[in-house]
């Protein structure tokens, strides 16, 4: 065992073996601990009491087994929250955004769990909180806000909630001058409300049985729900769907999704009952989003070739591929993640060389300027704004060592107002840290960034210890921006970094499809090659370096302790997606049909199927060493369902020929995102924390 636990620690949960052979294109595998999965899922993520009682006790005892195993560190880990919390401004507030005659913001009160949102009249004057999520979070163990919209009037509020963490909100209505609740309920929605022009009514989205976005409705305000017009229907379960809204207001858009398609749909936000029109059909591999300003649609797409995408315009009345022209030309190496059209300009954020910026382009003659920053490692943010008719956007800059900064930006005049920079009311000194932007060469010639922060006095010599913080997947980039949080191990003298791998955007679309589908081992063996340079830089050394990744990011945490134990001295794995196979294979789950584009088909497909079984982690646990572990869960998961993390675990005891501790820790009364309080999330955090300063001997407080 690890010298870093105690000899005496209780011997783990044995969870009992009931093989099951599981076939397909000719191959058998045997699933042990199969029955780990509930096939009354639906239903006991409503409502947990459904859960089976072996299941439950099983759980349990791997819970009672995680506090022994950690018990040594509980004073570290109370010290940990305290010093997080004492870096958040308690009575925090974002800057109000101006949408006609107020201005809305979302704040917190001190010591309080949830926002609070308000608002005040444009030109001040009096606060309105018109909705407190604390009062509406009373008694409930878990809460958690989808979406809030105010109408086009500001006379009503549509806004959701989540009061167990399996992500079925509903929706409820608020009489915004009155502050009354209105009777109007909708269960069983995606969270999102999207109004029409006249305030009548709104859009939404329905999740089916098997939490899948299936239906948008229309509902008239004062309507019976059970009575809303079926607005439009998907019937592929591959496909993702939502509605929202063009900039301008004058749109509602449905649009409809996978990893590698897109389906979108207009209607006039002004007429509802109008028949939806298509922009564009779908096509495998062409991906667009809509925007729109005065009778024009603004296009981002990858049509034609555009592999790191390219903006193109169409009329809003007539938006087939036929009438889509070229205004912001596809440029190999520069990635356009998202667009904005207001009245008089269009924004788009891109990245180039691993870094964003924004760019603002008049329309009325083509002039073009940028905004940029000059740090070696940072994030940018675009915000937008409510409104349309407008010259001011907001945007967010922070870096590693910069904490986050809000700015009004005036496209027209390029005057740039800083609007906020975090407080943190425990002090920060930019000066003592240092940010890094570094690269890894990868096996196959490629070079991986990795982003870092450390003390400025920690002794570069290969003895500091180092969290290395990795995701690769769905074509998400994780910023390199300012965590409060992550201060509390480098103060203690680790070195924190992201490895940008393969499977996100960091480097252009390129980069994502060289890390998903039969190209997913790269996203692997780029995270094993970031431990590799960090080494061989001397940042740190193998047995220093704590592995931490969550959801795909917990899928990469299992391949690289199959397949590289050795290269670190401990794997923290949050709802990790290890049970790959199997749930790939199982088209009944939420997320499995829209994520075959991703992953692959392994129902249809034989070579699919070989691809994610050669790295499938539960499937390619050995026997063979392995590094400590923490995993954890979340029992009303929808997303990573929690018999993932359990099984792999089960798998890993009996399997594995060391005494390092595996520990997993479920959270019995959340989902995929944990605890949904400000303050609740911090003891996660800090578990997480506390278990690698443990690993690396600085759990003295």
């Amino acid at each position: 065992m690890s010298s870093a636990f105690r000899a005496d620690l209780p011997a783990p949960p044995r969870a009992p073996q009931r093989p099951v052979e599981l076939s397909a294109h000719g191959r058998t595998r045997t699933d042990e601990y199969g029955w780990m999965r509930v096939d009354n899922w639906q239903e006991m993520f409503k409502d947990t009491s459904l859960l089976d009682p072996v299941i439950r006790a099983h759980l349990e005892a791997e819970n009672r087994y995680a506090d022994a195993a950690l018990e040594d560190v509980e004073p570290l880990k109370a010290k940990l929250i305290a010093e997080m919390r004492g870096r958040i401004k308690e009575d925090d507030s974002s800057v109000p955004a101006p949408d006609g005659p107020y201005s809305y913001g979302v704040a917190y009160e001190a010591g309080a769990e949830y926002p609070r949102f308000f608002r005040v009249p444009r030109e001040g004057g009096r606060e309105d909180v018109y909705l407190d999520a604390n009062k509406q979070a009373e008694g409930i163990d878990y809460f958690s806000i989808g979406g809030v919209e105010h109408s086009p009037d500001h006379k009503r509020l549509a806004w959701s909630f989540d009061d167990k963490g399996s992500e079925f909100y509903e929706i409820a209505l608020r009489d915004l001058e009155t502050g009354a609740d209105l009777p109007d309920r909708i269960a069983d929605t995606s969270g999102d409300a999207t109004w029409d022009a006249r305030s009548h009514g709104f859009f939404y989205t329905k999740l089916d049985a098997n939490h899948r976005p299936s239906r948008v409705f229309y509902h008239t305000l004062g309507a019976d729900p059970a009575s809303d017009p079926l607005v439009y229907e998907e019937t592929d379960t591959g496909f993702f769907m939502g509605v929202g809204q063009t900039q301008s207001g004058d749109y509602v858009v449905i649009d409809i999704h996978d990893h590698e398609t897109s389906e979108a749909w207009l209607i006039p936000a002004a007429n509802p009952a109008a028949e939806p029109r298509l922009v564009a059909k779908r096509e495998k591999g062409l991906e667009y989003d809509v925007d729109e300003g005065d009778g024009t649609l603004f296009i981002l797409t990858n049509a034609d070739g555009a592999r790191d995408f390219k903006i193109v315009t169409a009329p809003a009345d007539q938006p087939g591929r036929e009438a889509w022209t070229d205004l912001v030309p596809y440029e190999d190496g520069r990635l356009i993640l998202s667009h904005l059209v207001l009245k008089r300009h269009l924004i788009w954020l891109e990245r180039r060389d691993g870094l964003p910026r924004i760019v603002v382009r008049r329309l009325a003659d083509g002039a073009e300027h940028s905004i940029a920053f000059e740090e070696e490692a940072y994030s940018l943010g675009l915000g937008g704004t409510y409104e349309y008719d407008t010259t001011t956007i907001r945007f967010s800059y922070s870096s590693p060592t910069t904490p986050n900064q809000t700015f009004d930006y005036d496209v027209e005049t390029r005057e740039r107002r800083l609007l906020k920079t975090q407080e943190v009311p425990s002090g920060h000194d930019p000066s003592l840290y240092v940010a890094r932007r570094i690269f890894a060469p990868a096996p196959d010639g490629e070079t991986v960034p990795i982003s870092l922060v450390y003390r400025r006095d920690t002794a570069l010599d290969g003895s500091a210890p180092l969290m290395l913080y990795g995701y690769g997947s769905y074509g998400h980039s994780i910023p390199a921006s300012f965590s409060t949080n992550v201060l509390s191990l480098v103060d203690r003298g680790f070195v924190y970094a992201i490895a940008h791998i393969r499977g996100g955007k960091d480097k252009g679309f390129r980069w994502y499809e060289a890390g998903r589908r039969e190209h997913k081992r790269n996203t692997f063996t780029d995270f094993i090659a970031a431990a590799d340079h960090l080494v061989s830089e001397r940042f740190s050394s193998y047995e220093r370096i704590v592995a931490h990744g969550g959801s795909a990011g917990g899928l990469l945490m299992g391949a690289v302790a199959n397949m590289a134990p050795e290269k670190f001295g401990g794997i923290i794995a949050v709802v990790p997606f290890v049970d790959v196979l199997n749930t790939i294979l199982d088209d009944t789950l939420p997320l499995t049909p829209p994520e075959w584009p991703e992953w692959g088909n392994p129902i249809l497909s034989e070579a699919d199927y070989e691809v994610i079984a050669s790295y499938s982690p539960y499937d390619n646990v050995e026997a063979k060493a392995y590094p400590p572990i923490l995993a954890l869960a979340g029992l009303t998961d929808p997303r990573v369902t929690y018999w993932e993390p359990a099984k792999w675990v089960a798998r890993l005891r009996a399997k594995k020929t060391d005494s390092n501790p595996v520990i997993l820790r479920t959270n019995m009364g959340a989902g995929h995102g944990g605890a949904s309080g400000r303050f609740a999330k911090l003891d996660e955090i800090a578990m997480i924390y506390s278990f690698a300063l443990k690993l690396m001997g600085k759990a003295a407080l």
